[in-house]
């Protein structure tokens, strides 16, 4: 069975020298999905095209980036749902809250992630949700906004035991990339005491590299290192952990959709 990346920016500029070469890596270390998640207006081409030229491995998400929510952000939501008519994604994403790099955001970072939930559960797709320094914030709104058909997946995920469960109860996947391979990434103590049916792996390249490629530039193929450090934490063969991570995937991202599956 074939690995899934459910998070990767492969339309990153950073991948524009060598694009091609870095999906033959993929494919040549298993990865046959690659799930690529927009960051704003400006991505929307180069996501899109990267769909039409590699329409069995890639698949794509829509979205505004937290990062990228400013004061004209309902124009921007307006331009990027229209998006859904042309185009068929897998989730919106994405999308969520991040209080790393600026915190007078928030009030339109809170009110974009609504109106992008509404979209999800309008579209019945699942979302991918980026909660860097602001789970409670993002979990929050989640939880209020909630019902059966809404899910998705945690991305990069690093909280605690009890937060993973509080995710999981929704619903949820968490999305376990590189850090899990950090020697003080934290993950080691909380990742065995969550059922591996709540788990799937991501790159989020061009970035969080693992190790031993921590600090270079990441990609789609290095995932292969993230099934290993969860194979050593679930003390599990890696075939086992590759399995259950993709049946995962396609758990959020197919089971209510009209595509052929994976198997």
């Amino acid at each position: 069975m074939a690995i899934i990346d459910t998070h990767t920016h492969l339309f990153s500029d950073q991948f524009d020298a060598d694009r091609d070469q870095v999906i033959q890596n993929a494919l040549s270390k298993g990865v046959e999905r690659m799930y690529l998640p927009n960051i704003d207006l400006e991505t929307v081409k180069a996501l899109n095209l990267m769909l039409t030229e590699y329409p069995d491995n890639c698949f794509g998400m829509m979205g505004l980036h937290p990062c990228s929510v400013k004061d004209d952000y309902e124009n921007v939501l307006f331009r990027l749902r229209k998006e859904f008519e042309a185009t068929k994604y897998y989730a919106v994403g994405e999308i969520g809250i991040d209080l790393f790099w600026d915190k007078s955001t928030l009030g339109i970072q809170q009110e974009a992630l609504k109106i992008q939930i509404g979209w999800a559960k309008e579209l019945n797709l699942p979302i991918v949700l980026h909660c860097r320094d602001s789970f409670n914030e993002v979990l929050s709104i989640v939880e209020n906004l909630h019902e059966e058909k809404l899910t998705g997946v945690f991305h990069c995920f690093t909280g605690t035991v009890e937060e993973a469960r509080r995710v999981t109860d929704l619903g949820f996947k968490l999305g376990i990339g590189g850090v899990a391979t950090f020697k003080n990434g934290g993950l080691d103590k909380v990742i065995p005491e969550i059922d591996l049916k709540h788990i799937v792996v991501e790159t989020d390249s061009p970035y969080l590299a693992p190790v031993p490629y921590r600090g270079k530039r990441n990609e789609s193929a290095y995932i292969t290192e993230v099934v290993e450090k969860l194979a050593t934490f679930y003390r599990k063969p890696f075939k086992e952990i590759e399995e259950a991570t993709t049946l995962n995937a396609l758990e959020i991202f197919h089971k209510r959709l009209y595509h052929k599956p994976l198997v």
